[in-house]
């Protein structure tokens, strides 16, 4: 039987069970992980062989085109469900301090390693994903407010800090796009003003349709659907074939969906994006178990393994601490709101994108730092969020008896 093939047989496994195993803290994502680890280590890895090349660099841009669009279009109660001041502090003051934190340290670990390279692995390492932790956006012994923000940071951190991955990217391709930072500023600034372009005029087109197919009776439920599926494919294409990024378009583009959408597209809607996302999400952590035993291969590189850790503990925790100070969330939170943020999907596709797009020990550091992240993220964040809300249980409960 074929890697492939197993990985469908697991994915139908897993989706018989899903509700037993989430209620035992065993996510799809850690079943799937561990499935493309077996898988490798037992046959000849063609998947993982297969990820250096041509084939491989546009299905994974088109898989996160699908997850970037519903992300942006998935917050509920408005674009940052009323805590714009405080998200604005999580995306555009924590976040890049903790990309700045990160790129420092690489460069101090890694003192061969140059500026594009250590940019490059903090936008890998940086960004947070819930998947690895899923069970915690339901899990009503963390505050409402607090998984209402990780939500929101989640569903947008990863289309913010894809421009930087872009010049990043560039500026590290061991000079074959470019020789200076300015060069590959000059490259990748209008990468992203036309990904702007076409994902805005798009979403703003196809939303207006949607409105008048809709309020006409043209289009059917399941149709609907459908096309929500195709309109990031569509961005992304028509970005790509103008020069822009098409994973920037597809994010931009499902912002202006949204905004345009009459009433915004609801749970129906979106069901049939959220299932394909979803199955898209569990192939690619099969893809990332697969791409772990490629490291395994490459030794023990403490630097990079401090760098992983680092990323999903201090220079997460720090920067959001700081960042919400002087803010009504309190201490405790604040610390919460940096303890719990895993990373996945995201990490997973601008690490496969920077390797199959990178040559030699550069594409080799990458792929290292983005395996040894996502593995400690799936272990730490998988299994420890219940154990701090066990925690915090706890605690409640005794300061409720201790109030009575």
């Amino acid at each position: 039987m074929t890697p492939a093939l197993i990985a469908i047989v697991v994915i139908v496994g897993w989706s018989l069970v899903a509700g037993r195993l989430s209620r035992l803290q065993i996510s799809g994502a850690f079943l799937m992980v561990v499935a493309g680890i077996v898988i490798g280590l037992t046959t000849n890895n063609s998947i993982g062989n297969a990820l250096d090349t041509d084939v491989a660099e546009p299905v994974v841009e088109l898989i996160l085109a699908l997850l970037l669009f519903v992300d942006a279009i998935e917050v509920r109660g408005g674009y940052f469900a009323g805590e714009r001041r405080t998200s604005f502090r999580l995306l555009l003051v924590a976040m890049p301090l903790s990309v700045a934190a990160a790129t420092l340290l690489g460069l101090a670990l890694l003192p061969s390693m140059s500026v594009g390279v250590a940019l490059l692995i903090a936008c890998v390492v940086i960004p947070m994903d819930l998947t690895p932790a899923t069970s915690l956006v339901r899990d009503h012994r963390f505050p409402t407010r607090l998984r209402h923000l990780l939500n929101i940071e989640s569903g947008y951190n990863d289309g913010i800090i894809a421009p930087i991955f872009i010049f990043a990217l560039t500026l590290a391709g061991d000079h074959k796009h470019a020789a200076s930072p300015a060069e590959a500023l000059e490259m990748a600034v209008p990468s992203a003003l036309w990904a702007a372009l076409a994902g805005s005029v798009i979403g703003l087109i196809t939303a207006r349709l949607t409105n008048l197919s809709v309020l006409r009776g043209l289009a059917t439920e399941q149709s609907v659907r459908i096309s929500l599926v195709l309109i990031p494919i569509l961005a992304y294409g028509c970005s790509v074939q103008l020069g822009g990024n098409g994973f920037v378009a597809a994010f931009v583009c499902g912002i202006a969906y949204k905004a345009t959408r009459k009433n915004g597209p609801g749970d129906e809607e979106l069901r049939l994006a959220d299932d394909v996302s979803a199955l898209a999400a569990l192939t690619m952590w099969f893809v990332f178990g697969c791409a772990a035993v490629l490291v395994f291969e490459l030794g023990f590189v403490w630097q990079i393994v401090v760098l992983g850790l680092a990323a999903l503990t201090v220079l997460r925790i720090v920067p959001v601490y700081l960042a919400l100070m002087r803010t009504d969330i309190g201490p405790r939170d604040r610390l919460l709101l940096g303890v719990l943020g895993p990373r996945g999907t995201a990490s997973i596709v601008f690490g496969l994108l920077a390797f199959n797009e990178l040559d030699g020990m550069v594409a080799d550091e990458t792929l290292y730092a983005m395996t040894v992240t996502v593995l400690a993220s799936v272990v730490l964040h998988g299994f420890g969020v219940s154990l701090v809300a066990r925690r915090l249980d706890r605690r409640d409960r005794v300061q409720e008896l201790e109030s009575d």
